[in-house]
């Protein structure tokens, strides 16, 4: 395991149950030496996106290389990172504690956190996204074998899928 080097690109969003962690995450990340961009998809005070929405788009950026990671606030971080997850390519979780949370990006190369905000208190998110930014998947460590595994069966599913006419 090693502390991560480079500045991150993050994509902070929410549903509107999740924004006031998520804009004072937000502040936090674009005051943090650590990280070079923060691009802010909402929830904001004239926007109710569905969190569906929200972790779709967040994604699609990391996965499009526009952002290294995303971190996502919903009521309890569970449904952000399903759908979060329905976008190829991506590892979304949901963490609440700091073993977890280094865990995601160590073991299992995640690059997208889900909170929920109706889960933890504040002062916890903010230590679990500092400890976060530190973080950073070695991939030349065991477990980087599991996640091309896991990339190359979602890979496999993929292509099953564009060509339904043919046995699986």
């Amino acid at each position: 395991m090693r502390a991560h080097r480079n500045k991150l690109r993050v994509v902070v969003g929410s549903d509107p149950a999740g924004r006031e962690y998520k804009n004072t995450l937000a502040a936090d990340l674009r005051v943090s030496p650590l990280v070079t961009a923060v691009i802010d998809i909402g929830a904001n005070d004239r926007t109710r996106r569905p969190y569906p929405e929200v972790a779709f788009t967040a994604a699609q950026l990391v996965a499009d290389g526009q952002a290294d990671r995303a971190l996502l606030v919903c009521h309890t971080g569970l449904g952000m990172a399903i759908a979060a997850n329905k976008v190829r390519d991506i590892r979304a979780v949901t963490a609440h504690d700091p073993l977890s949370v280094r865990a995601s990006v160590f073991s299992n190369n995640a690059q997208v956190l889900a909170f929920g905000q109706g889960v933890i208190g504040l002062a916890l998110a903010r230590h679990l996204v500092a400890e976060w930014l530190t973080c950073c998947f070695e991939t030349a460590s065991s477990a980087a074998v599991k996640i091309e595994a896991i990339r190359a069966f979602e890979h496999q599913q993929h292509h099953a899928a564009a060509a339904p006419d043919q046995p699986r």
